[in-house]
């Protein structure tokens, strides 16, 4: 089968790799519908992160079960299923307390020694712990689909923000990022009750969805002057909860800057640069709480699914970008470059 793989930095190639097959008796083979490309994977494409050459590459994916092992009871051949960005066992204690991240059997697509989501088929791990089966009818509404594709990972990421950073009915919520996860938040913070929500960005036609998405502003600046202006719109007090969708210093000290004394911070960004920009002393004095870090997606799919199918959220317009599989190496740098949001991989 065909697949997507690292070589290096800024190499991205579709290249021939062994068909996937059933190795364990809980396994899984998915025959890959949609894929798309993440904005942490650029960490990857730019050099920042480490892969190894010939690494596969991608963790978002729905598809059709092709096989499955012995022991697998909740799937069979035929059936559309969504899979989270980490497998997991959904047996063990971590599983049982909605931390599938954690559990220690668990792993995330593209690690060394496992299938990537960016290609024709996937071995799956613990399919009756991971997957999440799909209407199958679904697979006839290609907008339906894409939203569907966005439980992946963007839309439970963003969803794990506002949780993490308490938005509730009526509360002023802050964003600040405006990638897909950041867009995903503003759609969490709508459908968690937010009564005003500032979205931080200067792409204007990622604001432009964000407003769709349920941003009442809009604050196009950088760092202090950031600060500045959400400090205005909130009367000098700043915001109850604040979406970090970005891992930069820079982000995460606006994001504690903006949060309302008693406030808290939902950080999700990937981290990049030392301590994050993380100032304990400012979150002491101003009793600002931080939660966050990576999504326990396959945990937020079920209840996230339910309003997808019911048309109460729609994710799909941060995939703004579709290619086959022979245009990823292209999907890739359009993403570096800003001149795509958010690239879905159709197959």
């Amino acid at each position: 089968m065909r697949a997507t793989v690292i070589q290096g930095p800024h190499d991205i190639r579709v290249e021939e790799v062994p068909d996937p097959v059933v190795r364990e008796p809980g396994d899984a083979v998915v025959r890959t519908v949609l894929a798309c490309i993440c904005g942490s994977d650029l960490w990857a494409y730019r050099g920042v992160a480490e892969r190894q050459p010939g690494q596969r590459i991608g963790h978002e994916f729905l598809g059709v079960v092709e096989a499955v092992g012995s022991e697998v009871r909740g799937f069979r051949p035929g059936d559309l299923v969504v899979a989270p960005f980490v497998w997991s066992d959904g047996v063990c204690e971590f599983c049982r307390e909605g931390l599938q991240t954690s559990c220690p059997h668990g792993g995330f697509w593209g690690s060394p020694g496992s299938d990537g989501g960016q290609g024709e088929a996937v071995r799956v791990p613990f399919a009756d712990g991971t997957l999440v089966q799909l209407p199958r009818d679904a697979a006839g509404d290609p907008r339906l689909l894409t939203a569907l594709l966005a439980l992946s990972d963007v839309m439970a990421t963003g969803h794990h923000a506002a949780l993490a950073a308490g938005v509730r009915p009526g509360s002023t919520v802050a964003v600040v990022g405006d990638g897909a996860v950041g867009l995903c938040g503003v759609l969490a913070a709508r459908r968690l009750g937010a009564e005003r929500i500032i979205a931080l960005g200067r792409h204007p036609d990622r604001t432009a969805i964000a407003r769709t998405f349920g941003a009442t502003d809009i604050v196009a600046v950088r760092g202090e002057e950031a600060v500045a202006a959400v400090r205005e719109l909130t009367g000098g007090v700043g915001a109850h909860a604040v979406l970090e969708a970005v891992g930069t210093e820079e982000s995460m000290r606006t994001a504690i800057s903006i949060a309302r004394d008693g406030g808290g911070v939902g950080y999700v960004g990937v981290p990049h640069g030392g301590s994050a920009g993380v100032d304990v002393g400012q979150m002491f004095d101003r009793n600002v709480a931080l939660r966050g870090g990576v999504a326990p997606a396959r945990a937020y799919i079920p209840e996230l699914l339910a309003d997808v199918l019911s048309g109460a959220i729609d994710p799909s317009p941060v995939f703004d970008a579709t290619v086959g599989l022979d245009g990823v190496p292209g999907g890739y740098r359009a993403m570096d470059e800003r001149t795509a949001l958010k690239v879905k991989i159709a197959f």
